[in-house]
């Protein structure tokens, strides 16, 4: 399937499962992106399937003529906190503002799930991950004059306006 839908039409958010194979050309982006930056993408299996459905997680797909575009998933991390995960934006659709589009419908969904906060962490080999969540009112949870390297995983929080009760 090929991942190079017209960009007359703003995407479409499809609320999905990532195990739903209109997910994979995505994930499988995602993982050759994580073993050419860190040697291995052991991470992307870490968590079962079903942690990323409601009422506790979901997993959404930007889409553009039925093709994805950019995706990105939130699981339970305590009763007031969602944990942000799998952000990717397709490498043929970058630097077109995806990501964040994908972050507030992450944002807005958990918000309306009663989370009232978000954490998150990301590689310290991702400087345009970090960027987008610092540009996005993330506040980082690490000292940023710091070597990333040095840090390992770099952690972030925002909390939510506006949760659902």
């Amino acid at each position: 399937m090929p991942l190079t839908p017209s960009r007359e039409s703003a995407p479409s958010v499809r609320r999905t499962t990532a195990d739903d194979p209109l997910a994979r050309p995505l994930l499988d982006e995602l993982a050759h992106e994580y073993t050419t930056r860190y040697g291995s993408s052991e991470d992307l299996s870490r968590y079962p399937v079903e942690e990323f459905v409601p009422p506790h997680g979901t997993f959404l797909l930007l889409l553009e003529q039925d093709l994805p575009v950019a995706g990105g998933a939130y699981r339970r991390y305590d009763e007031h906190t969602a944990e942000l995960k799998r952000i990717w934006t397709h490498s043929a659709h970058r630097r077109r503002g995806l990501a964040r589009r994908v972050l507030t419908a992450l944002e807005r969904e958990a918000a309306a799930r009663g989370y009232s906060r978000i954490y998150l962490t990301t590689g310290p080999r991702q400087p345009e991950a970090r960027g987008l969540y610092l540009a996005s009112g993330y506040r980082p949870l690490f000292d940023v004059s710091a070597d990333p390297e040095t840090i390992g995983p770099l952690p972030f929080e925002k909390f939510l306006e506006n949760p659902k009760p």
